[in-house]
Protein backbone atom coordinates (compact mmCIF):
# COMPACT_ATOMS: atom_id res chain seq x y z
CA UNK A 1 0.00 0.00 0.00
CA UNK A 2 1.51 3.29 -1.09
CA UNK A 3 1.33 6.68 0.57
CA UNK A 4 -0.18 8.10 -2.60
CA UNK A 5 -3.13 5.72 -2.20
CA UNK A 6 -3.74 7.03 1.30
CA UNK A 7 -3.59 10.64 0.08
CA UNK A 8 -6.08 9.84 -2.69
CA UNK A 9 -8.42 8.14 -0.21
CA UNK A 10 -8.34 11.16 2.12
CA UNK A 11 -8.89 13.60 -0.72
CA UNK A 12 -11.64 11.48 -2.29
CA UNK A 13 -13.52 11.45 1.01
CA UNK A 14 -12.98 15.12 1.83
CA UNK A 15 -13.81 16.54 -1.61
CA UNK A 16 -17.34 15.07 -2.07
CA UNK A 17 -18.27 15.94 1.51
CA UNK A 18 -17.14 19.56 1.12
CA UNK A 19 -18.73 20.10 -2.29
CA UNK A 20 -22.02 18.47 -1.34
CA UNK A 21 -22.16 20.52 1.87
CA UNK A 22 -21.53 23.75 -0.04
CA UNK A 23 -24.25 22.93 -2.57
CA UNK A 24 -26.75 21.99 0.14
CA UNK A 25 -25.94 25.16 2.07
CA UNK A 26 -26.45 27.29 -1.05
CA UNK A 27 -29.86 25.69 -1.61
CA UNK A 28 -30.89 26.37 1.98
CA UNK A 29 -29.60 29.95 1.71
CA UNK A 30 -32.09 30.62 -1.08
CA UNK A 31 -35.04 29.66 1.10
CA UNK A 32 -36.83 32.32 3.08
CA UNK A 33 -37.16 31.47 6.77
CA UNK A 34 -40.95 31.20 6.55
CA UNK A 35 -40.60 28.51 3.85
CA UNK A 36 -38.16 26.32 5.75
CA UNK A 37 -41.01 24.17 7.07
CA UNK A 38 -41.50 22.94 3.50
CA UNK A 39 -37.96 21.58 3.64
CA UNK A 40 -39.04 19.38 6.55
CA UNK A 41 -41.49 17.50 4.31
CA UNK A 42 -38.80 16.95 1.70
CA UNK A 43 -36.28 15.89 4.36
CA UNK A 44 -38.77 13.39 5.79
CA UNK A 45 -39.02 11.69 2.42
CA UNK A 46 -35.24 11.71 2.06
CA UNK A 47 -34.64 10.16 5.50
CA UNK A 48 -37.29 7.46 5.10
CA UNK A 49 -36.05 6.53 1.63
CA UNK A 50 -32.37 6.57 2.61
CA UNK A 51 -33.10 4.20 5.48
CA UNK A 52 -35.50 1.82 3.72
CA UNK A 53 -34.33 1.90 0.10
CA UNK A 54 -30.60 2.40 0.54
CA UNK A 55 -29.02 1.67 3.91
CA UNK A 56 -31.02 -1.35 5.09
CA UNK A 57 -30.86 -3.27 1.76
CA UNK A 58 -27.11 -2.61 1.65
CA UNK A 59 -26.75 -3.81 5.25
CA UNK A 60 -28.75 -6.96 4.45
CA UNK A 61 -26.48 -7.66 1.48
CA UNK A 62 -23.42 -7.27 3.68
CA UNK A 63 -24.75 -9.61 6.37
CA UNK A 64 -25.65 -12.25 3.81
CA UNK A 65 -22.15 -12.00 2.34
CA UNK A 66 -20.81 -12.77 5.83
CA UNK A 67 -23.09 -15.81 6.12
CA UNK A 68 -25.38 -14.12 8.66
CA UNK A 69 -29.16 -14.18 8.35
CA UNK A 70 -30.67 -11.03 6.90
CA UNK A 71 -33.35 -11.28 9.61
CA UNK A 72 -30.72 -9.97 12.00
CA UNK A 73 -31.42 -6.59 10.39
CA UNK A 74 -34.79 -6.37 12.15
CA UNK A 75 -33.31 -7.13 15.57
CA UNK A 76 -30.58 -4.54 15.04
CA UNK A 77 -33.06 -1.99 13.71
CA UNK A 78 -35.32 -2.42 16.74
CA UNK A 79 -32.34 -2.08 19.07
CA UNK A 80 -31.18 1.03 17.22
CA UNK A 81 -34.58 2.75 17.36
CA UNK A 82 -34.95 1.94 21.06
CA UNK A 83 -31.41 3.13 21.64
CA UNK A 84 -32.07 6.50 20.03
CA UNK A 85 -35.30 6.82 22.00
CA UNK A 86 -33.38 6.26 25.23
CA UNK A 87 -30.66 8.63 24.07
CA UNK A 88 -33.23 11.31 23.43
CA UNK A 89 -35.13 10.61 26.63
CA UNK A 90 -32.29 10.49 29.13
CA UNK A 91 -29.33 12.27 27.57
CA UNK A 92 -30.35 14.80 24.96
CA UNK A 93 -33.49 16.36 26.37
CA UNK A 94 -34.09 18.04 29.73
CA UNK A 95 -37.26 19.67 28.54
CA UNK A 96 -40.32 18.37 26.76
CA UNK A 97 -39.97 18.26 23.00
CA UNK A 98 -41.57 21.44 21.63
CA UNK A 99 -43.85 21.65 18.65
CA UNK A 100 -45.43 24.71 17.14
CA UNK A 101 -48.81 23.99 18.75
CA UNK A 102 -47.51 23.82 22.34
CA UNK A 103 -47.89 27.49 23.13
CA UNK A 104 -44.20 28.33 22.86
CA UNK A 105 -43.00 30.97 20.44
CA UNK A 106 -40.63 29.75 17.75
CA UNK A 107 -39.86 32.94 15.86
CA UNK A 108 -36.22 32.49 16.81
CA UNK A 109 -36.15 28.69 16.95
CA UNK A 110 -36.11 26.55 20.06
CA UNK A 111 -34.63 27.75 23.32
CA UNK A 112 -30.85 27.74 23.33
CA UNK A 113 -30.43 24.69 25.57
CA UNK A 114 -32.82 22.47 23.66
CA UNK A 115 -31.59 23.67 20.29
CA UNK A 116 -28.08 22.38 20.89
CA UNK A 117 -29.38 18.96 21.86
CA UNK A 118 -32.19 18.35 19.39
CA UNK A 119 -29.85 18.13 16.40
CA UNK A 120 -27.41 15.62 17.82
CA UNK A 121 -29.27 12.52 16.70
CA UNK A 122 -29.13 13.42 13.02
CA UNK A 123 -25.42 14.21 13.40
CA UNK A 124 -24.76 10.86 15.10
CA UNK A 125 -26.65 8.93 12.44
CA UNK A 126 -25.01 10.87 9.62
CA UNK A 127 -21.61 10.34 11.21
CA UNK A 128 -22.09 6.57 11.11
CA UNK A 129 -23.34 6.79 7.53
CA UNK A 130 -20.35 8.88 6.43
CA UNK A 131 -17.94 6.55 8.22
CA UNK A 132 -19.33 3.58 6.26
CA UNK A 133 -19.01 5.54 3.01
CA UNK A 134 -15.37 6.26 3.88
CA UNK A 135 -14.69 2.55 4.36
CA UNK A 136 -16.24 1.68 1.03
CA UNK A 137 -14.33 4.40 -0.82
CA UNK A 138 -11.13 3.04 0.74
CA UNK A 139 -12.07 -0.47 -0.42
CA UNK A 140 -12.66 0.81 -3.94
CA UNK A 141 -9.33 2.68 -4.06
CA UNK A 142 -7.41 -0.35 -2.84
CA UNK A 143 -8.89 -2.20 -5.80
CA UNK A 144 -8.06 0.48 -8.36
CA UNK A 145 -7.90 4.30 -8.49
CA UNK A 146 -10.54 4.33 -11.21
CA UNK A 147 -13.05 2.43 -9.07
CA UNK A 148 -12.16 4.63 -6.11
CA UNK A 149 -12.93 7.89 -7.90
CA UNK A 150 -16.11 6.43 -9.41
CA UNK A 151 -17.25 5.46 -5.90
CA UNK A 152 -16.36 8.93 -4.60
CA UNK A 153 -18.44 10.54 -7.37
CA UNK A 154 -21.43 8.35 -6.56
CA UNK A 155 -21.12 9.15 -2.85
CA UNK A 156 -20.81 12.86 -3.61
CA UNK A 157 -24.04 12.92 -5.63
CA UNK A 158 -25.82 11.02 -2.90
CA UNK A 159 -24.42 13.31 -0.20
CA UNK A 160 -25.98 16.47 -1.65
CA UNK A 161 -29.48 15.35 -0.69
CA UNK A 162 -28.16 13.77 2.51
CA UNK A 163 -26.65 17.09 3.62
CA UNK A 164 -29.82 18.89 2.60
CA UNK A 165 -31.88 16.70 4.94
CA UNK A 166 -29.34 17.26 7.72
CA UNK A 167 -29.65 21.02 7.25
CA UNK A 168 -33.44 20.77 7.44
CA UNK A 169 -33.37 18.83 10.71
CA UNK A 170 -30.75 21.08 12.32
CA UNK A 171 -32.51 24.31 11.32
CA UNK A 172 -35.79 22.85 12.55
CA UNK A 173 -34.06 22.09 15.87
CA UNK A 174 -33.15 25.75 16.25
CA UNK A 175 -29.56 25.77 14.97
CA UNK A 176 -28.40 28.89 13.16
CA UNK A 177 -27.30 28.38 9.57
CA UNK A 178 -23.66 28.89 10.55
CA UNK A 179 -23.87 26.31 13.34
CA UNK A 180 -25.69 23.88 11.04
CA UNK A 181 -22.94 24.28 8.44
CA UNK A 182 -20.17 23.77 11.01
CA UNK A 183 -21.68 20.64 12.56
CA UNK A 184 -22.53 19.21 9.15
CA UNK A 185 -18.91 19.67 8.12
CA UNK A 186 -17.67 18.07 11.35
CA UNK A 187 -19.99 15.10 10.84
CA UNK A 188 -18.74 14.76 7.26
CA UNK A 189 -15.16 14.36 8.49
CA UNK A 190 -16.11 10.91 9.79
CA UNK A 191 -15.87 9.72 6.19
CA UNK A 192 -12.21 10.73 6.19
CA UNK A 193 -11.72 8.78 9.43
CA UNK A 194 -13.43 5.78 7.82
CA UNK A 195 -11.21 6.05 4.77
CA UNK A 196 -7.99 6.24 6.81
CA UNK A 197 -8.96 3.32 9.04
CA UNK A 198 -10.10 1.38 6.00
CA UNK A 199 -6.69 1.89 4.40
CA UNK A 200 -4.90 0.30 7.36
CA UNK A 201 -7.35 -2.28 8.74
CA UNK A 202 -9.96 -2.79 6.05
CA UNK A 203 -10.45 -6.50 6.69
CA UNK A 204 -11.48 -6.01 10.32
CA UNK A 205 -13.66 -2.97 9.66
CA UNK A 206 -15.37 -4.40 6.58
CA UNK A 207 -17.37 -6.82 8.72
CA UNK A 208 -18.72 -3.93 10.76
CA UNK A 209 -20.15 -1.99 7.82
CA UNK A 210 -23.63 -3.65 7.92
CA UNK A 211 -23.98 -2.84 11.62
CA UNK A 212 -22.86 0.74 11.09
CA UNK A 213 -25.43 1.13 8.30
CA UNK A 214 -28.25 -0.19 10.49
CA UNK A 215 -27.38 2.29 13.25
CA UNK A 216 -27.50 5.08 10.71
CA UNK A 217 -30.80 3.83 9.27
CA UNK A 218 -32.38 3.55 12.73
CA UNK A 219 -31.49 7.16 13.51
CA UNK A 220 -32.97 8.38 10.22
CA UNK A 221 -36.19 6.42 10.79
CA UNK A 222 -36.50 7.59 14.37
CA UNK A 223 -36.01 11.25 13.47
CA UNK A 224 -38.49 11.04 10.58
CA UNK A 225 -41.21 9.20 12.50
CA UNK A 226 -40.79 10.61 16.01
CA UNK A 227 -39.85 14.22 15.24
CA UNK A 228 -40.61 15.34 11.69
CA UNK A 229 -43.91 13.62 10.80
CA UNK A 230 -45.65 14.86 14.00
CA UNK A 231 -44.64 18.39 13.05
CA UNK A 232 -46.05 17.89 9.56
CA UNK A 233 -49.37 16.87 11.12
CA UNK A 234 -49.68 20.28 12.76
CA UNK A 235 -50.79 21.78 9.44
CA UNK A 236 -54.41 20.82 8.84
CA UNK A 237 -55.48 22.51 5.60
CA UNK A 238 -55.94 20.49 2.42
CA UNK A 239 -53.60 22.76 0.46
CA UNK A 240 -50.80 22.43 2.99
CA UNK A 241 -51.36 18.68 3.16
CA UNK A 242 -51.03 18.32 -0.61
CA UNK A 243 -47.83 20.36 -0.60
CA UNK A 244 -46.40 18.19 2.18
CA UNK A 245 -47.30 14.94 0.43
CA UNK A 246 -45.84 16.18 -2.84
CA UNK A 247 -42.56 17.21 -1.20
CA UNK A 248 -42.35 13.99 0.81
CA UNK A 249 -42.82 11.89 -2.35
CA UNK A 250 -40.28 14.08 -4.12
CA UNK A 251 -37.78 13.24 -1.37
CA UNK A 252 -38.47 9.53 -1.79
CA UNK A 253 -38.16 9.81 -5.57
CA UNK A 254 -34.85 11.65 -5.25
CA UNK A 255 -33.28 8.82 -3.27
CA UNK A 256 -34.83 6.19 -5.52
CA UNK A 257 -33.31 7.82 -8.60
CA UNK A 258 -29.90 8.29 -7.00
CA UNK A 259 -29.76 4.85 -5.40
CA UNK A 260 -29.14 3.01 -8.68
CA UNK A 261 -25.69 4.47 -9.34
CA UNK A 262 -24.84 4.66 -5.66
CA UNK A 263 -25.74 0.99 -5.19
CA UNK A 264 -23.73 0.00 -8.27
CA UNK A 265 -20.53 1.56 -6.98
CA UNK A 266 -21.04 0.20 -3.47
CA UNK A 267 -21.64 -3.27 -4.88
CA UNK A 268 -18.45 -3.00 -6.92
CA UNK A 269 -16.51 -2.11 -3.78
CA UNK A 270 -18.08 -5.02 -1.88
CA UNK A 271 -17.38 -7.59 -4.59
CA UNK A 272 -13.74 -6.56 -4.91
CA UNK A 273 -12.94 -6.16 -1.23
CA UNK A 274 -12.15 -9.84 -0.63
CA UNK A 275 -9.37 -9.63 -3.18
CA UNK A 276 -8.16 -6.40 -1.63
CA UNK A 277 -8.01 -8.00 1.79
CA UNK A 278 -5.89 -10.89 0.55
CA UNK A 279 -3.60 -8.64 -1.43
CA UNK A 280 -3.04 -5.86 1.09
CA UNK A 281 -3.66 -7.17 4.60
Amino acid sequence: MSTSSLVQIIFANLLPSTISLALAASIVAQLHKKNLHHLISYATGLLLAMALLNLLPEAAEGLEAQGASHTLIFHLLLAGILGFFLLQKFALFRHDHHHEHDGHHHDHGFDQESAGKNGWMILIGSGFHNFADGLLIAAAFLTSPELGWAAALAVGLHEIVHKLSDFAVLLNAGFSRKRAFFYNFASGLSSVAGGILGYFILQDLQNWIPYVLVVSASSFLYIAVADLIPQMNIYKSMRQGLVQITLLLLGVATIWLLSGEHEHEHHAAHTEVIGVNHAHI
